[in-house]
């Protein structure tokens, strides 16, 4: 909002998993709004990538995926840049026919911590691979760091999804982009946490910058 833009929270559905009834469709949204933004939150279900979840609380939230899924679709097929954080990322890869791994700690055993009690005080360092667009935006930072705060991470890559960061030392995919779009990028860090031109955690300003300049285009 300090960048002049108007938030809009787009609605969600009600608790058994269905939208109230209305003439407005999320094509509606997409047609109307410059950019989406899809947040954090419970854990993309396994269903959702046609797997079954290995332990019972690992469900995830599947009615939310269908509806966002729905979403995220209709603004990429208008031209609009989408920004996924942390289960946006997550999303945006299943989206495109990717997959999940269900937990870091059981299924990477080698992984440094990537979800820790600390919550948005637990980070790690991240390296962009070369010819990453995220590389191109950070030039002078060869190792910077970022808050970790998952257990889920992108396992198999989806359609056209290419690698923008990953945790160093262990490799676990910190960043993607969908490379058939002007910009539709998921980062599993939170960059709402980052405070702008701190020396600890990566200023994840052109990030935003280049977000809110995909969403202006769509309007000339």
């Amino acid at each position: 909002m300090s960048r002049d833009v108007l938030v809009f929270m787009v609605p969600t559905v009600n608790t058994n998993g269905l939208l109230h009834p209305s003439n407005i469709t999320l094509r509606h949204y997409a047609r109307h709004l410059d950019g989406l933004v899809l947040q954090g939150g419970a854990d993309v279900s396994p269903q959702t990538y046609s797997e079954a979840a290995t332990r019972p609380e690992w469900g995830g939230d599947r009615a939310r995926d269908l509806y966002e899924l729905e979403l995220l679709h209709e603004f990429v097929d208008a031209g609009k840049p989408v920004l996924g954080i942390c289960r946006g990322c997550q999303l945006i890869n299943v989206a495109f026919g990717g997959s999940l791994y269900q937990d870091v700690a059981s299924n990477l055993p080698d992984a440094l911590a990537h979800g820790h009690t600390d919550y948005d005080t637990h980070r790690h360092a991240i390296v962009f691979p070369p010819g990453s667009s995220l590389g191109k935006m950070f030039q002078n930072q060869r190792r910077p760091v970022v808050n970790s705060i998952h257990h889920h991470a992108v396992k198999e890559l989806g359609r056209d999804i290419g690698i923008e960061a990953m945790s160093d030392p262990d490799g676990v995919i910190e960043a993607i982009r969908y490379q058939r779009a002007d910009f539709v990028m998921g980062l599993q860090w939170h960059p709402e946490f980052h405070r702008a031109g701190g020396q600890d955690l990566l200023d994840c300003t052109p990030i935003l910058d280049e977000f809110l300049r995909a969403a202006r285009d769509t309007r000339f």
